[in-house]
């Protein structure tokens, strides 16, 4: 579905914590159909990213690789 986003580990080595928050807004730009939302979807849009690039750094934060 998201082919554009780019894998956020390789290895032992993951990336910075914006680059999870550009991966969670390619995605939510995906999945809302919405490349730029209108202003009156600004927030809710805005407040998607942010959770899902949080999810995504606890996912990072509570790997275990070995």
């Amino acid at each position: 579905m998201c082919r554009s986003i780019h894998r956020l580990r390789d290895g032992r080595t993951v990336e910075d914590h914006d680059a999870m928050v550009e991966a969670a807004r390619q995605y939510v730009r995906k999945v809302s159909g919405f490349t730029k939302p209108a202003e009156h979807n600004r927030t809710a849009f805005d407040q998607a990213v942010v959770e899902i690039a949080d999810s995504t750094q606890r996912l990072m934060d509570t790997l275990v690789i070995r």
